[in-house]
């Protein structure tokens, strides 16, 4: 092939994005085809990056929000030269394959965040602006712009449908995130057809409305017309950058681009045919001519322009050689230097803490010490910071923070917008996002935070008011189910602490995992201390230890978390006293319970022993702890409004209701029910 043209190029991707879903007999082919010059234009033209090395920090990030279309992205990394050979293209949605059917990060070379959850991904990439923003804040000096990436998203109806796009996109204004340019793929189709039927928002009043600045509608196949608007956008006006691209979902295909029935569905043998006949493309499936190939192959580029970013980092290095280094580990993912001191500094602190203290208290007393020694940390808040007591002393508000960068936020009432910014921020790499509301408002970030878990990322949720012990804003705000329900996602550590040492010990091991985020379930109430007896954090950090032996013979283990500890530890000295030797069992994170040796799990839970688990909420997954022989006094149903301490009393989780169901247990128990 000679001469070239931007079409065939744009071309290269809609084949293979068409070969490869029918080859699957699975997946969406009209988006990619439909915004297959859109990419043409920003990964031939100003898109920064180097194929060579996917994690150079300063890179250009790209996020694919509207994620099923990934044979988009598929066919960028492949031509451009990643490592992301034609046949893993070949084995598209196949098990084992780094082609799944949405984009993975950690899974495939290039890949910044994991999309398909309409909408996340544009909040990721609020997430990775506002890290740019703030790092360029911290460590760039003049001469010395190390600091100076963009973000690039793709994204389509189903993104500005989502309600969590007005969430973010609302604050990417408020931060001004002017390095933020977002393609909207405006193609007037989803699933169900032409979307006119339920989506009329007029989309460029609405993010002029937010503050952004508006580029478009243009012809979204037109690539002067893309060009300009692109140069437009680079040219800055202190304000994220939306571009609104008319396009034809499907575009090429005679028989079907327009419609639905292109949207996620393989096009067919026949209008596969017809499709290449259309546009000139005579070449066998998954075939890219070597010219078409050299012209999208952006590894020398790619790595000339990371030569010049080390350059640069080598003179910063000896200009500034204390911020480069610190920008270095953040980077990695590490921890400051001097972090084995700064923990034991924090369990010192904790392990001294005397009197009742409520644990959202106990968090903030750590974050006091944290905050202000480990320097990546960036918190926030939906509104609700003097009740999450997510600040502490040494937090600089954004709205705030004069003379200073900042290193907290508030979010707004925008619990899920919080989460899914956090998940961008923590992919960027460089912070170590956390952020506060209510337990029971879990309900609203749960996806985002589940889509932490899947990316492996590290993200706190700081979630307070914890049980029905908030007492009288009622069942609305008591979260009776949300334990349970946080603890099913795989790979979170639900931490519900019962005193200052629980939460800080909760707090060093969320900062020291890089593989996945926590959640610290906090009461509102005070809570007791309890004695910081020698290698007890060591026990924490297990998920579940003996925190008081039983006197004399031991006929029944109590199992708590959070507040009732206090309530099993009351029982345990009632029982005592009337010759019934109790041990009591904190367990607040049954996940590293559940990941520690058999040995050390039969030595706190004995298998020929009875056991009573106590928590205020949903009791289901207690009984795997418990047995069919075992007890568990919990919540099943929702609270009701009123104090605190009538609430306990009304649903049985009182010192002597505990005592009477071990009592009961202890006379029924039939033996083991089989190892943990």
């Amino acid at each position: 092939m000679t001469d070239i043209t931007r079409r065939d190029l744009a071309n290269a991707i809609r084949f293979l994005a068409v070969d490869a879903v029918e080859k699957a007999k699975s997946g969406h082919p009209g988006a990619p085809m439909g915004m297959a010059d859109i990419a043409e234009a920003l990964w031939c033209g100003p898109f920064k990056h180097n194929p060579l090395n996917p994690a150079w920090p300063d890179r250009d990030r790209f996020v694919l929000s509207n994620g099923h279309a990934s044979m988009l992205l598929y066919a960028l990394l492949h031509l451009s030269g990643y490592a992301l050979e034609l046949d893993e293209l070949q084995n598209f949605r196949q098990l084992g394959s780094r082609t799944p059917g949405h984009p993975e990060v950690g899974h495939t070379a290039g890949i910044e965040t994991t999309t398909g959850p309409l909408g996340q991904g544009l909040a990721n990439a609020v997430g990775m602006a506002l890290t740019e923003k703030l790092l360029g804040q911290r460590y760039n000096r003049p001469g010395f712009p190390v600091v100076d990436h963009r973000t690039w998203a793709f994204l389509g109806d189903g993104c500005l449908m989502e309600g969590i796009s007005h969430e973010v996109c609302s604050l990417a204004s408020v931060w001004r995130l002017d390095k933020l340019v977002c393609f909207y793929d405006d193609n007037g189709i989803s699933i169900d057809g032409d979307v006119a039927g339920w989506f009329r928002d007029d989309t460029a009043a609405r993010f002029r409305a937010y503050g952004w600045h508006v580029l478009g509608p243009l012809d979204g196949h037109d690539a002067a017309a893309l060009d300009a608007a692109i140069a437009a956008a680079l040219a800055g006006n202190g304000k994220p950058t939306l571009i609104i691209c008319r396009t034809t979902i499907g575009w090429g295909s005679p028989g079907k681009a327009g419609s639905h029935d292109v949207h996620g569905a393989p096009l067919g043998a026949a209008e596969i045919a017809a499709t290449r006949a259309a546009l000139g493309w005579p070449h066998a499936p998954f075939a890219i001519p070597e010219d078409i190939r050299a012209a999208w192959d952006h590894r020398l580029a790619g790595a000339a322009a990371e030569g010049e970013w080390q350059a640069l980092f080598a003179r910063y290095r000896a200009a500034h050689p204390e911020l480069a280094a610190a920008f270095e580990r953040g980077a990695s993912g590490g921890l400051p230097a001097d972090w084995a001191q700064i923990r034991r500094d924090l369990l010192e602190q904790a392990a001294g803490r005397e009197g009742a203290v409520a644990t959202r208290k106990s968090s903030q007393n750590c974050l006091d010490l944290l905050v202000d020694r480990v320097p990546e940390l960036l918190g926030g808040s939906a509104d609700l910071t003097g009740s999450n007591l997510t600040a502490g002393r040494h937090s600089r508000p954004w709205h705030a923070a004069a003379g200073g960068v900042p290193n907290y936020l508030s979010y707004g009432v925008r619990e899920f917008g919080m989460a899914a910014i956090m998940n961008g921020v923590a992919l960027h790499k460089g912070l170590i996002p956390y952020g506060g509301t209510f337990a029971v408002f879990s309900d609203y970030s749960r996806n985002a935070i589940r889509m932490s878990a899947l990316m492996q990322q590290r993200v706190v949720h700081v979630l307070t008011h914890d049980s029905i012990g908030l007492g009288e804003d009622g069942p609305t705000h008591q979260p009776v189910e949300h334990a349970g329900c946080l603890r099913a996602i795989p790979g979170l550590d639900l931490w519900r602490p019962c005193d200052e040492l629980e939460t800080a010990v909760a707090w060093t091991l969320a900062l020291e995992r890089q593989d996945g985020p926590s959640a610290l379930m906090l009461s509102r109430q005070n809570l007791p201390q309890y004695s910081a007896a020698a290698g007890r954090a060591d026990d924490i950090w297990r998920g579940g230890y003996i925190l008081s032996e039983a006197e004399g013979p031991l006929q029944a283990v109590i199992i708590a978390t959070g507040s009732e500890v206090a309530t099993a530890m009351q029982a345990q000295a009632t029982l005592a006293a009337h010759g019934v030797g109790v041990r009591v069992v904190s367990m607040p994170c049954t996940r590293r319970f559940d990941q520690q040796p058999a040995a050390w799990k039969k030595a706190v839970l004995p298998p020929d022993v009875c056991r009573i688990a106590i928590e205020a909420g949903l009791p289901d997954s207690w009984w795997k702890y418990v047995g069919l022989d075992g007890a568990v006094l919990g919540i099943g149903e929702f609270g009701q409004s009123a104090p605190a301490a009538e609430l306990f009393a009304y649903y049985g989780l009182t010192c002597e209701h505990l005592v009477q169901s071990v009592q009961r247990t202890i006379a029924s128990y039939g033996g083991s029910d089989g190892d943990f």
